[in-house]
């Protein structure tokens, strides 16, 4: 662990060098870009090399290659100008002081494996850092076929995970550093974000990284991707591709992913995303299935889902819409189809798997976040709590999923919801919440959603 002192209240110390941040007018050091390991293409991160001189941690570090989110549409669009390139592997640190022992939160974004970065708009961290007092982190990690592609004598699949506990790792030796304690630490994600997590609450690797989980929408009905499917997927990239992936353009591996996926996509584009995790590839050897093993010694987990996440992959696309209108079908069926598709991808998953941890003796909440906003089509979708708990009102000030919601009513519930998820993050326990009775299959703890006046409806 980093024992050397800074020289300034900017300023932090680090196993690979000294790191300079930038001072915010609320009184925060924001330290970006902060490199976490290095990897060449298609291998397992390594240590960062050392730096002589104090290194700028004033700018975000590049983002994976990466196309246009699907959901853009429904978030919003991402923040733009963000440099994009292989050499990925950092992450931002946000606190309000480098002295003390406060607890640390880790955030893993979402975005299907193939989207995303810690430092869009949407994923800041200061509003939990100020009225939590902790100290914030969100990771970038390789994505797409970069992070997951499986092929023999190029990669070896799960690079992505390997990147995770490779920052989470970081995290354990570097972050009392910047205030943080290294024994006190939550992981939290939401949709490929919370899939990465149970992903690593089944890895003996990661134990002893972190002591709490929350995971936000976690598609685990969607599973790992069979060594078959991943040699299928391999396929059409390569074909796609055309050359050896080692030396090709970052826009060509984009082009052939997306390529790829298209190809391997369901009706609608509704299938499992191609590139994911792998069962049985590297540090998810020997696991081929949920929730077998999903329960890492002495991890308190929150878990939980939106009342209607299908909304985001399905309202409003005219590829699926027109279903709405054949015969025998009609809205209400539509409705119900996409109710049933939700419980067997995120909501039913989510409660087995807190069933499992209640079992192996851990502390377990679950919840439902009910909240639609007013002139909205998307209603409680995925991703509708993300607003509540990061990113501020410029970063969603163009999300059609709002509606017409207001930001000061958004804000207000959300400092309810957020004194749960740090409430756990401190003591294991989701501050604000009521206690429903125990259900059948529901784990050791039901509890409903945060309350709000004409926001939220009890859980069922």
């Amino acid at each position: 662990m980093t024992s050397a002192q800074p020289s300034a209240e900017n300023e932090a110390v680090v196993s690979a060098g000294r790191l300079r941040g930038e001072r915010t007018d609320g009184g925060l050091t924001v330290f970006r870009g902060v490199p976490y390991a290095r990897a060449g293409r298609f291998t397992p991160p390594e240590p960062v090399e050392p730096w002589p001189d104090v290194r700028d941690a004033t700018s975000d570090g590049p983002i994976s290659p990466q196309p246009p989110s699907r959901l853009g549409a429904v978030m919003g669009p991402p923040r733009d100008g963000l440099v994009q390139a292989d050499d990925c592997l950092n992450l931002t640190v946000v606190t309000p002081d480098t002295g003390g022992r406060r607890p640390v939160m880790v955030w893993i974004h979402g975005g299907a494996y193939v989207t995303g970065a810690s430092s869009f708009g949407f994923y800041d961290g200061r509003r939990l850092t100020v009225e939590g007092d902790i100290v914030f982190v969100a990771i970038n990690y390789r994505l797409g076929a970069l992070g997951y592609l499986q092929l023999d004598g190029v990669s070896p699949g799960n690079l992505g995970l390997l990147d995770q506990l490779a920052a989470l790792r970081w995290v354990k030796e570097n972050i009392a550093a910047f205030g943080g304690d290294p024994d006190q630490v939550t992981v939290f994600g939401q949709s490929a974000g919370a899939h990465s997590l149970a992903c690593l609450l089944a890895m003996p690797a990661a134990r002893g990284l972190f002591r709490r989980a929350i995971l936000q929408s976690p598609p685990l009905g969607l599973g790992l991707a069979s060594p078959a499917r991943a040699a299928r997927i391999a396929r059409y990239f390569t074909t796609a591709l055309g050359r050896d992936p080692r030396s090709a353009t970052v826009d060509e591996i984009v082009s052939a992913q997306t390529a790829a996926i298209v190809r391997a996509s369901g009706p609608g584009g509704l299938g499992s995303p191609p590139f994911c995790p792998t069962a049985g590839a590297g540090p998810l050897s020997g696991l081929d299935r949920w929730p077998a093993a999903l329960t890492v010694a002495n991890v308190d987990v929150l878990i939980g889902f939106t009342r209607s996440e299908m909304n985001s992959f399905v309202n409003g696309k005219p590829e699926t819409e027109w279903l709405t209108r054949l015969p025998f079908i009609g809205r209400r069926v539509f409705e119900a189809v996409k109710a049933i598709i939700g419980r067997r991808i995120f909501d039913s998953p989510s409660l087995k798997l807190a069933d499992a941890c209640a079992a192996a003796g851990r502390q377990v909440f679950t919840y439902r976040f009910d909240w639609a906003p007013p002139g909205s089509i998307f209603g409680a979708c995925h991703c509708i709590e993300l607003p509540f708990l990061l990113g501020d009102q410029k970063a969603w000030a163009a999300a059609p999923m709002l509606g017409d919601a207001s930001w000061d009513g958004i804000d207000e519930f959300g400092h309810d919801l957020r004194r749960a998820w740090l409430s756990f993050a401190c003591d294991g326990k989701p501050d604000g919440w009521r206690a429903h009775h125990p259900g059948a299959g529901i784990g050791k703890y039901w509890l409903g959603p945060v309350s709000a006046p004409a926001a939220v409806t009890e859980a069922a």
